[in-house]
């Protein structure tokens, strides 16, 4: 069994606080697949020369370099100061073991989830958040069966691809091993990966909602 958990965190009082106050529009993505070692961020709702300014304009960002652009969104690889913006928010939600499934900021708030090994583990994540002053709001638990256990929605190759992930340390930060590089380990192509993981955390995070409201009504 292990648990996931959605946690609704302020920018203010964790990563690019200074950036959402120049670009408000701005909805801020953390792109897992490029770097293992430093954060690469999708930025939408604004346009370059707005992204950049805010950027430049926050103090925890020593460096945001451009590295994609598209017609509704930006690409960029950061590098944030010692002991601020993301890798310290990352350190008190991952330092027992928990892997980080998805991130995205808007509206001045990060939305995160997390997988951890198991409600303990959450417990103590959130403990540390709340001691470093940071009004987090646990928005949903899941727990979902092991593969072992009674159930499980993943295929095969998803439950492959996430195993194979944490072995390498592709959900530690920094990254232990890029997508590219644990593509090849599982002899596949990046964006054959990419579609596997997406499709996985998909599914992890909903694999609880149904059921339990299925148990709850037989009850």
């Amino acid at each position: 069994m292990s648990t996931i958990a959605d946690l609704r965190l302020p920018a203010a009082e964790t990563a690019l606080a200074t950036a959402f106050e120049r670009a408000p529009a701005a909805t801020f993505e953390l792109e897992s697949s490029v770097s293992k070692t430093r954060p690469s961020l999708w930025v939408a709702g604004v346009d370059r020369e707005t992204a950049d300014d805010a950027f430049v304009a926050d103090p925890s960002v020593e460096a945001a370099e451009l590295l994609v652009e598209t017609d509704s969104r930006l690409l960029y690889d950061v590098t944030f100061a010692e002991e601020t913006g993301t890798e310290i928010l990352w350190n008190d939600l991952l330092i027992d073991g928990g892997s980080l499934l998805e991130a995205r900021a808007t509206d001045g708030w990060w939305q995160v989830t997390v997988r951890y090994r198991d409600r303990d583990r959450l417990c103590e994540a959130y403990d540390r958040l709340v001691d470093r002053g940071i009004n987090a709001d646990l928005r949903r638990v899941t727990d979902v069966t092991d593969a072992d256990g009674r159930e499980t929605r993943l295929t095969p190759e998803q439950q492959e691809a996430l195993e194979a992930a944490l072995e390498y340390g592709y959900f530690e930060i920094p990254r232990g091993v890029s997508m590219e590089e644990l593509a090849e380990e599982l002899g596949i192509s990046h964006q054959a990966l990419s579609e596997r993981f997406r499709r996985a955390y998909e599914t992890l995070v909903d694999a609880e909602l149904q059921p339990a409201s299925e148990e709850s009504q037989l009850e």
